[in-house]
């Protein structure tokens, strides 16, 4: 059976139209085939207007759950990244002022193709979404069709998409769509067969991911059957060793983290780091009830600690809040420290060495 998103993406594309970061300008292929976007070389500029970004009532999570209200796996909220600004800026690093100059000159430009998406790799498949969302902003004319969606497990040889549309058009968001889809693909593939392995502990991923591609990456994760950390530095704080040192030890780092929550009046909870069982006595001492709640500890981190150490920890924390294990968690280790009654597992391996499952992208068939 064929299945056909195309259309349900319509609502976020269109979400942030009015916003516009950059000057931009046209540039116009021959015959008509038109591409929008583009900067302008000479008025380009890397300088982020922030004044203009949406604000956080603007741009809401309320508004990012609503515009992908249909997806079993939406993208997580950030309140100042979106994907079409992440798509722009990717088409427009490829294709800089001129576009696509190969497929430009050697193409008629009313030449419409299909060209196929075609695994070869086994893996989860991730980005069919973002990849209909860069052919929509490089030519809305653009037609898709997929047999397999976001999270379906696909093999080498199966293909399992195909786009439609002006050949000059598709050649020139292929590598921004392939580029995207890869990479998802890849950290779904690796998060999934780690969150099976962890099991019955949950996968979560950190902040090592690519620099501009956070809610990709992230969304990623999530995809292949983990659990999203916090977005950045802004929806939770983390009290790590060099916070700790800094403050003058555990217990004054989270007194004074409390007395700046409550004094900003920010409704926001604090996982602690610690690397040695003397350091989590020490956290539990400062842990004020089981629940989280703004100015307390809702999770202990128990850092780069063996299994059998991580074993005793989880002990004298006692299920007071709920436990992560960090530090040097690959597929070879992960099944013994889910068995050691850890809640969550985190590991930046899953976005910061990710390999791209492979996918290619090719011309099938010159409709005219």
């Amino acid at each position: 059976m064929t299945l056909i998103f195309f259309s349900s993406l319509k609502p976020y594309i269109t979400q942030y139209q009015k916003l516009e970061y950059f000057h931009l300008k046209s540039l116009v292929y021959p015959e008509g085939v038109g591409f929008q976007g583009f900067p302008c070389k000479r008025q380009y500029s890397t300088r982020i207007n922030m004044k203009n970004r949406p604000s956080r009532c603007e741009a809401s999570r309320i508004d990012v759950v609503n515009a992908f209200s249909g997806l079993k796996k939406p993208p997580p909220y950030h309140p100042t990244q979106d994907i079409k600004e992440i798509i722009r800026l990717s088409l427009a690093e490829d294709a800089g002022d001129l576009g696509d100059i190969t497929s430009l000159a050697t193409i008629p430009a009313d030449t419409q193709t299909t060209a196929t998406f075609l695994a070869k790799a086994d893996g989860i498949l991730a980005g069919v979404i973002v990849a209909d969302m860069v052919f929509e902003a490089l030519d809305p004319n653009i037609k898709t069709e997929w047999t397999s969606r976001d999270g379906d497990r696909i093999t080498k040889g199966m293909k399992f998409g195909t786009a439609t549309g002006s050949a000059i058009s598709l050649l020139t968001a292929e590598r921004v769509a392939l580029n995207l889809m890869q990479r998802m693909s890849g950290i779904a593939t690796a998060t999934h067969l780690m969150a099976e392995a962890a099991k019955p502990a949950i996968i979560l991923d950190t902040r090592k991911t690519a620099p501009g591609l956070r809610v990709l990456d992230k969304w990623a994760v999530t995809i292949g059957g983990g659990e999203n950390h916090r977005m950045g530095l802004y929806d939770m704080l983390m009290i790590k060793d060099n916070h700790v040192e800094s403050a003058g030890g555990i217990t004054a780092a989270v007194t004074r983290a409390r007395d700046y929550l409550s004094r900003h009046n920010l409704q926001l909870t604090i996982e602690l780091e610690t690397r040695t069982l003397d350091e989590v006595k020490e956290a539990m001492e400062v842990v004020k009830g089981a629940k989280p709640r703004t100015g307390e500890i809702c999770r202990i981190m128990l850092d780069n600690m063996d299994v059998s150490t991580m074993k005793e920890a989880v002990q004298i924390i006692g299920g007071a809040v709920a436990t992560e294990a960090s530090g040097n968690v690959t597929i070879d280790s992960v099944e013994a420290i889910g068995k050691s009654g850890v809640t969550y597992i985190s590991s930046g391996a899953l976005t910061h060495s990710v390999a791209a499952l492979d996918i290619s992208f090719n011309v099938e068939s010159v409709l005219s």
